[in-house]
This record gives C-alpha cells, structure tokens and sequence, in this order.
C-alpha cells in the first residue's frame, strides 16, 4: 500500500490554548492514485485523520491540566505590589501662606501557604483525577466506534463489489440468451414473443447493472467518508477472510463522475455464459471456512463487562461524584493558613515585616446543606446510569450474538442453493436449447439463481457486521488501533 501525507497545520480548539495545549500540526494521510488498500489499511487512516479522536485526546489534555490546577492548592500564592504617591497641600490665612509637597513610594511583598484545610484540596484532586480518567476511556471508546465504523463500512464496498459482480455476469448471460434466441426466431423455430422478452430481460440487466455500479460508489463515497479523506483518486480495496472473492480487487474512480459510458450496446458475448457469476465461482462459496468464536454467550457478557471502556468512564464518573461529595462535606471545616509580608516605604525610611498562622471558615449553612443534598443525588445518579448502561450491554451482546451465530449457520444453506438453483438453471437452459422447456420456465430459473446469489453475498456481509457488532460490543483488543499518546 501506499500513502500520500499531506500536512497542514491547524489551530487547537480555543478552550485548549487556555488550558495551556499548544498550537499543533495535524497530519491527515491520503491515498494515492491506484493504491491498494486493505481492511487494516482503511482502519489506520480512519484513526489517524478521525476530528472526533482528537477532539476526545484534547478533552484528556484539559481534564489532566485541571488535575494540575487542584494540585496548585498545595503551593504558596505570591504576592507583590507598589506604589508612587504625589501629595501637593496648600494653605493661606490672613497672615501667611504655607504650602507642603510630598512624594512616597512604597513596596510590599506577601506569601500565603495553606497548611491544612481538613482534606478539602485531596478531594478536589482526586475528583479531578478520576474525571482525567474518564476523558481516557471516552477517548478509548471513541476509537473501538471508529474501528466498527470502517469496518462496517468496508464489509459495504465489498458487498456492494459483489453485486455488480453479480449483475455483470446477469448482463452476459441474458446477452447470450438473447443471441441465440435471436438466431432460433431467424431460423423459424421461436416465436417473436420469446425474442421480444429476451430484449426485456436484457435491457433490464443493464439498468440493474448501473443502479448497482451507482450503489458501489456510494458505498465507496461512505467508505471515504469514515476515514475522513476527500478528493481521493482511483484507488483499490481488498477481500477480507471472512469476505473473499475470486476477484480480489476492484477499482473506481470518484474523482470522474461527471464521465458518460455508453450503455446501449450489449457487451461483448462470452462462452458459456451461465457459468460466469464470480460468486458461485469464487473461494467464498467453496472454500469458505468460519474461524469459530472462541467464547460463549455467558463468557462474552462478562468479558464486555470487564472491557467496556464507556462501563470504566461511568465508573471513574461515580467515583469523581462520591469526591466532590466528599469535598462538599469538608467544606464546614475551616481553613488554616500561614503568611508572611514585607513592606517599605521611603517616607521617613520605615519597613515591616510581619508573620501569622490564621484560622478562617465561612458557610453558609442551608445553602451547604442544599449542595449536599444535591451531590448525594448525583451520586446516585451516577450509580444508576452504571447500572443501566451494564443492562443495555448484556441484550447489545445478546442481540449481536444471536444475529452472529443464526447468520453462521444461515450461510453454507444459502451456498447449498446457489448451487442448486445454478443446476436448476442450467437444467432449463439445456431443455429449452433442445425445445422441451419454455422461455418462462427459463426466466423463471435465471431469476432464482440470480437472487440466491445476492441473498448470499448479503448474508455473507450481514454476518461479518454481526461479528464486527459482537467484538466491538465486548470491546474485543483490536489488531490496528491508536493509543492516547499517538495523537497529534
């Protein structure tokens, strides 16, 4: 594979430059022109351009600056001022007049350290501590959504390949039919109705032909969309293990839309014709083999339980709330400080310096009593969104489970049929080529084949969504994935 990088250089969020996150240069990988790109590939470029990791990696930067921020507590405040006083003072009677002028300037110097204030400033750093933690598993969580969205996407372009697969082989052999019913009308022995319906058919297998080329670039133009990367060339993807076809790549090029083909001719005959669907001959359908899923239902809960990172955020969450409970309770605890001062002050040439240890609380008591009241209910609060979201994975589990191993056991009965409806197919070819069978049963037979064959590449593809739906539910360790420090 190869990439092209573009780089540019972006302003951080505004919030981020206040909370002391520099300016950085993002760099956003493209494809270059026929490239081939697989599965690992798309999931890599999702990652690395994806605004929504980084919007996630710069809530970390802020959360953790705020950690910082609560530590400063502990360290003493400095603090210097100065001053330039001009006095000019005149008075008159009636037997003199007297004026004074007087310049003073002067310097102070103060130094505050809290000593103690009950254990209010550790609750504060550890709620902050655990919202730090939070913004990591949100970041986490943000990179298995995106990883699940590629691949879902990708499965698409696949399945969307496979169609028009399917339909290309549709064009040729309703060409094929439509030429040699062609040549029993000249020789007498069809009737023009046959011909007519041969024209039909053929005319609609190309209008099908470029509805599904139409629904493979959207598919690729969604593909693109998930990696965050526009203006992209003609590029290539491939099959993946549990999506492979004969075929391995396929090519388009979005940056040509505006590009007229020319559909109105049939395309060139090929021998044969009834064997050319690349499903029924692709190792897909003959080699095709499931990597069993290693857990049970049971063993799939508790592991989504233990790996979860949005159950993890919710837990740091309920943590942060129970310290910032705790810090509203301390806040009835005064607070000792020491100090010490330093001022001058040219006037007559005086100094000072001064040193104390002072105790000072002030609350308002019903009001205290309110945030009280008010952090035990976001406490529970906090407790019972866990207790929901753990509900909502145990049946998202369940229900990808379910769809994964009824899709498992769905697909080699679909492979069964497409290769009973292709004998069946071409058992009505072979009679209507000797004259024992009639257009209709044919059609009949070719229509049964062709949609056993988009049946299959759709449950082929709906399995691989549920199994991508199941992992990303149990929060499964990816094989390409991007950690917190490797954001730009």
């Amino acid at each position: 594979m190869r990439f092209g990088i573009k780089k540019f250089v972006a302003l951080c969020l505004s919030f981020a430059l206040m909370t002391g996150i520099s300016a950085c240069a993002i760099e956003e990988i493209t494809i270059e022109k026929d490239s081939i790109v697989t599965l690992n590939d798309c999931i890599k470029i999702a990652l690395e351009n994806s605004p929504l990791i980084k919007r996630f990696k710069y809530n970390y930067g802020v959360s953790k600056s705020n950690v910082g921020l609560a530590k400063s507590a502990y360290f003493p405040t400095l603090g210097v001022s100065t001053g330039y006083t001009f006095n000019d003072t005149s008075s008159s009677s009636r037997f003199s007049r007297s004026m004074t002028n007087r310049n003073s300037y002067n310097v102070e110097a103060s130094l505050n350290q809290l000593i103690w204030n009950f254990g209010k400033t550790n609750a504060n750093i550890r709620m902050q501590k655990f919202n730090m933690i939070t913004a990591l598993f949100n970041f986490d969580d943000s990179v298995l959504d995106t990883i699940y969205e590629v691949k879902t996407n990708y499965y698409g372009v696949l399945a969307a390949k496979a169609a028009v697969d399917i339909n290309k082989a549709n064009v040729q052999i309703n060409e094929r039919n439509y030429q040699r019913i062609k040549a029993y009308f000249d020789e007498g022995i069809r009737s023009k109705i046959d011909l007519v319906n041969a024209e039909v058919n053929l005319s609609d297998s190309k209008v099908t032909l470029v509805d599904a080329e139409k629904a493979y670039k959207n598919a690729m133009v969604t593909l693109n969309n998930s990696m965050y990367i526009a203006f992209t060339p003609d590029y290539e993807i491939t099959p993946t293990e549990t999506f492979n076809f004969n075929e391995s790549t396929y090519s388009i090029d979005l940056e040509e839309l505006d590009r007229k083909n020319d559909i109105s001719s049939p395309p060139p005959a090929v021998a044969d014709g009834t064997l050319t669907s690349t499903v029924e001959k692709t190792d897909i359908l003959t080699d095709y083999k499931f990597e069993e899923f290693p857990y049970t239902f049971e063993k799939a809960v508790e592991m989504a339980y233990k790996n979860r990172p949005d159950i993890k955020a919710y837990d740091a969450t309920l943590r942060a709330m129970e310290e910032n409970l705790l810090y509203i309770k301390r806040e009835y605890y005064p607070e000792i400080s020491a100090s010490a001062g330093y001022g001058y002050r040219n006037m007559n040439s005086t100094s000072s310096f001064n040193v104390g240890v002072n105790l000072s609380s002030s609350i308002n008591i019903l009001g205290k009593k309110h945030e009280i009241d008010a952090g035990k209910l976001q406490v529970q609060l906090a407790q019972n969104e866990i207790d929901m979201l753990k509900q909502n994975v145990y049946f998202e589990v369940q229900n990808a489970y379910v769809n994964m191993i009824e899709l498992e056991r769905q697909i080699p009965l679909l492979a069964v049929k497409v290769r009973q409806t292709l004998e069946n197919f071409e058992l009505a070819d072979g009679r209507y080529a000797v004259g024992l069978g009639d257009f209709i049963e044919l059609q009949d037979a070719k229509v049964q084949y062709n949609n056993a064959q988009h049946n299959y590449v759709q449950t082929v593809y709906n399995y691989n969504v549920a199994r991508a739906a199941l992992e990303k539910a149990m929060a499964l360790p990816q094989t390409v994935t991007i950690a917190i420090e490797d954001v730009n």
